[in-house]
């Protein structure tokens, strides 16, 4: 019997790998005054998906948990209103725009224009990140980041490094045809050129799982989860084909949300640079 147990309580520790990992941002969303730069990226991100009432996205592109959309006057979960919790995005992440005073034409705007990269510049400022650079464009802060510089981030190609809490992981969106990380650098080395981009901010990585925030996904700020494998590194991210097929009844498959033109990691470089971390402790 007390082998039995044995060989039971071995098979139990070679499956906790596998077994579903808990959301990270509970705890997390209560270290907003962590030391660590990394850490109050991740309490920030994780604080707004509570705010949003927790949406998701799942490990195999299932989107759950939507309760309260931009463009409403419903409250979150923290009191504020829908659209102008989008104001606030906007407004406190240093960027010009029309809700300088919200009103009608800061509703029409929080609903019109794209505020993931709002999002994502709003996090940054409020974790004090040194040398992030606001923009309403993701590509901006992804170029910054292919060049090297004094800037918070380094690119690398999402299948080439194990993701961590603070990095960026991104897709393109909007063309024809898949980049990937090799088209991406293609366009990069192009000064000023635009390009439709989506980054979510990575709140934890482990047991096989990334947890990623992200702005304006699915109309709220929802947690996606990612697949790793046993180095930590993005297991078979589900890629876009460029094939043009689209989410409908004899197509299930490209119904998965997470299936993306996946072409960017943007690491943290205050992990390897104590100077950043003093720099943000410092603020």
């Amino acid at each position: 019997m007390k082998r039995l147990l044995m060989l039971f309580a071995l098979a139990s520790l070679a499956c906790a790998p596998f077994a579903h990992a808990a959301d990270p941002c509970p705890q997390l969303r209560t270290q907003l005054a962590a030391t660590d730069v990394a850490t109050r990226i991740a309490a920030i991100a994780c604080q707004e998906n509570h705010a949003w009432f927790r949406p998701f996205i799942d490990a195999d592109g299932r989107a759950g948990g939507q309760a309260v959309y931009e463009a409403e006057n419903d409250a979150l979960a923290d009191g504020a209103q829908a659209w102008r919790k989008v104001a606030a995005y906007w407004s406190g992440s240093g960027l010009g725009n029309e809700c300088g005073k919200p009103g009608a034409a800061c509703r029409s705007f929080v609903v019109d224009t794209p505020w993931s990269a709002a999002f994502v510049s709003w996090v940054m400022r409020q974790a004090r990140v040194p040398g992030f650079v606001a923009s309403s464009r993701h590509v901006d802060y992804v170029r910054s980041a292919a060049r090297s510089g004094a800037g918070p981030y380094r690119l690398v190609s999402p299948q080439d490094a194990a993701p961590a809490p603070g990095d960026l992981l991104c897709y393109v969106r909007g063309q024809s045809r898949s980049l990937g990380y090799p088209g991406l650098l293609g366009v990069l080395d192009g000064e000023g050129v635009g390009l439709p981009m989506h980054c979510d901010i990575v709140v934890a990585a482990g047991a096989g799982i990334a947890w990623l925030v992200g702005g304006n996904v699915q109309q709220t700020v929802a947690l996606r989860m990612l697949r790793l494998d046993a180095q930590g590194r993005f297991a078979d991210l589900p890629m876009r084909d460029g094939t043009g097929a689209s989410c409908n009844p004899d197509t299930p498959a490209y119904c998965n949300l997470n299936r993306q033109d996946w072409a960017a990691l943007l690491k943290l470089k205050a992990r390897e640079s104590p100077s950043l971390l003093a720099a943000a402790a410092d603020h």
